[in-house]
């Protein structure tokens, strides 16, 4: 789990990791320099529970995905995890629904590498608002190049993700990779393990004024999500995670390694007004037509 000032909220999101119908769990909480009482909230939790594996660790202070990566890297994590150990995510502010982890374990049991789903989305009192969006097509590599759509608060990694993850957390860090969830999808889909995004939710997903980014939902949402591909914060994060990929690309699959690079290669071209057009042929691509006109609209801009 990362913390930020998620005092708040945290004691509910805490209380449904005891109601979980798969008990044998332990807990990492990285605090990423918390001024409310969020360490104490932990600490009070890790007192009254002290047959738990809980244990507070300090953030680098430097964000919500530089503390997911920092902590990934971090023996403390890795501590006393059996070989057949998996790591869910947590957010701290939501509230897991009792079969989320048992759910997520028979999904990687029956050979997922990693497991997502869908949430239910609420207000801050969690009264249901209704379900996050239902993506039509299945995790690839194409679309993790110009999309996320593995919900981070929902990710549970097998053993094999997470090997794969720890060896590669501290390039991501390096990169500065923006969104730690979004670079779990483009390691999982670019090195071939098998990714599941469950179409029934397994968490409420509390929206509040604090949500660093909240659900992409709603027309308000799509025009977030268009101002910050115009105003090039997009193109920035795209070349984040390109440096990162570059960086652990003997992880990749040869076929998505030349994704990769055709990718890049327009990519480049685009920017030198070279190339006037030619996206399909890369293979990257998002979710929905109006994604991918809005992907097309931005690169002929320079946006890209």
């Amino acid at each position: 789990m990362g913390t930020f000032q998620g005092a708040g909220y945290l004691s509910g999101q805490l209380s449904s990791f005891l109601a979980q119908d798969h008990d044998n769990w332990s807990l990492v909480v990285s605090d990423d320099g918390s001024t409310d009482a969020t360490p104490d909230v932990v600490r009070e939790f890790a007192r009254a529970h002290p047959n738990r594996d809980i244990r507070l660790v300090q953030g680098p202070g430097q964000g919500a995905s530089a503390n997911y990566l920092s902590l990934l890297a971090q023996d403390a994590l890795w501590r006393d995890l059996p070989d057949d150990g998996c790591i869910a995510f947590s957010d701290q502010d939501d509230v897991w629904m009792a079969e989320r982890l048992a759910r997520a374990i028979e999904a990687l049991g029956q050979g997922a590498d990693i497991y997502a789903s869908r949430t239910l989305l609420t207000d801050a009192d969690l009264i249901p608002r209704g379900a996050s969006r239902q993506h039509p097509y299945p995790p690839a590599f194409g679309n993790a190049l110009v999309q996320n759509v593995l919900a981070g608060n929902t990710l549970v990694l097998g053993p094999v993700a997470g090997a794969l993850l720890r060896r590669t957390a501290a390039r991501a860090l390096n990169a500065g990779v923006p969104h730690h969830d979004w670079w779990v999808y483009l390691l999982g889909t670019g090195a071939g393990l098998h990714i599941v995004n469950d179409s029934r939710p397994g968490l409420y997903y509390r929206q509040h004024g604090g949500n660093l980014l909240g659900a992409n939902r709603g027309l308000g949402k799509a025009w977030s999500r268009f101002a910050m591909i115009w105003e090039g914060h997009f193109g920035d994060w795209i070349a984040h995670n390109l440096s990162a990929l570059q960086a652990v690309d003997e992880e990749l699959t040869p076929e998505n390694r030349a994704c990769l690079s055709a990718f890049q290669a327009w990519l480049e071209g685009e920017r030198r007004g070279l190339l006037g057009g030619g996206l399909d042929r890369t293979g990257a691509w998002r979710q929905s037509k109006a994604g991918q006109i809005m992907l097309r609209a931005a690169a002929s801009a320079g946006r890209l």
